[in-house]
């Protein structure tokens, strides 16, 4: 297929960052975005990212090669069948949500004709908002294709070939192995993350120490919890058979660890604690995964005038654009105490490397 003009319904993180890569890295000029938001229409125009944009169905889409449908999970169906009369006969429908078996199960049960090939990129942020799209978003990333009924194998290769040009590696699974595995790494984890959040909240003292101390490892394996509540809410609902299976076996792993600790078991507590290493050890860290990334450098630095100034002169004169950067408070589990974020793992390397070479201890934060 000679792909010319593709539509993204929704430009947020997802959408926005599909339509950047679809300019960018792919070279297609006609891209037309279908947003609710006129204020992230008027971004998006401006910036090139799309040369069209409307608020509603346009029949213009009758043009697409393809569609993404980049709304949250609870709305994805209505939009499909809101745009199916605007469609031609060899245009591919495609989704970017992350549950799958509810919304397959609809789909394939419409009666109208047209092709349809379910799809979820396995990246993120837990920054939400076309603010913070960006074409690079899916590199070393999986993007998984879900086919169905409604698909054609011609589709599923055009939509693999396609997303291979954004730097991502296709891979197909069935809808409910996908649910069931993005279950377990994804939507239980964020499920996990907040009630530690909730918890630590919830158990503070008056003069809230917990909430000065919660630094370091905590603020890092609670990240997660910053993302919208709203879609969170719907994803837990659309995937709920999995994720309720999921954490009741978590919270059979922890009553087990309870009557492990109580029954004073060194060997099976020291048993938990080296079978999470050694498998949390085996994690590819070159391959993007659903639950994003970081791309922080923990600096070890004496804390003196002007510090702060020569670490970002010195990275800004090698071209790297820092993010983000702030003082620990606390150092445990750190190793440091300035932390700089950057936006890939190029420039983290680059970072790392020009650091160590001028005399800075540096950690990586994996």
């Amino acid at each position: 297929m000679d792909i010319k003009c593709v539509t993204v319904i929704g430009l947020g993180l997802i959408g926005g960052s599909i339509a950047k890569a679809l300019n960018e890295k792919v070279g297609i000029k006609r891209i037309i975005g279908i947003d609710r938001d006129s204020k992230v229409l008027s971004e998006a125009l401006d910036k090139g990212v799309i040369v069209q944009g409307c608020t509603d169905i346009t029949p213009d889409i009758y043009d697409s090669d393809i569609v993404f449908v980049c709304t949250p999970v609870n709305k994805t169906l209505e939009w499909i069948q809101k745009i199916i009369p605007y469609l031609n006969s060899r245009c591919i429908v495609t989704d970017a949500g992350s549950t799958k078996s509810q919304l397959m199960d609809k789909i394939e049960q419409l009666p109208d004709k047209f092709i349809f090939v379910g799809g979820h990129p396995m990246a993120g942020s837990e920054k939400s908002g076309f603010a913070y799209s960006q074409g690079h978003l899916f590199e070393n990333a999986y993007y998984i294709l879900i086919p169905c009924a409604k698909s054609t194998p011609e589709a599923v290769q055009e939509l693999g070939n396609l997303v291979r040009k954004f730097g991502s590696i296709p891979l197909e699974l069935t809808a409910q192995l996908h649910d069931h595995v993005t279950g377990a790494i994804s939507h239980v984890p964020h499920v996990i993350s907040a009630a530690l959040v909730n918890m630590v909240k919830e158990a503070d003292t008056a003069e809230q120490f917990m909430q000065k101390l919660a630094a370091g490892g905590f603020k890092d394996i609670t990240r997660i919890s910053s993302s919208s509540p709203e879609m969170w809410q719907s994803i837990c609902f659309d995937n709920q058979k999995a994720v309720i299976e999921i954490l009741n076996r978590y919270i059979g792993i922890l009553k087990k660890f309870v009557k492990d600790l109580q029954s004073e078991n060194e060997q099976k507590v020291y048993d938990f604690f080296s079978s999470a290493k050694n498998f949390r050890d085996s994690l590819s860290s070159k391959v993007t995964s659903l639950i994003p990334g970081t791309y922080e450098l923990i600096i070890d630095v004496v804390d003196r005038p002007g510090i702060i100034g020569e670490v970002a002169t010195l990275l800004g004169k090698n071209g790297i654009n820092i993010k983000n950067m702030n003082i620990n408070n606390n150092r445990e589990f750190e190793g440091g105490v300035l932390t700089i974020s950057l936006s890939d793992v190029q420039s983290l390397e680059k970072a790392d490397e020009i650091l160590t070479a001028h005399g800075y201890r540096v950690n990586r934060r994996k």
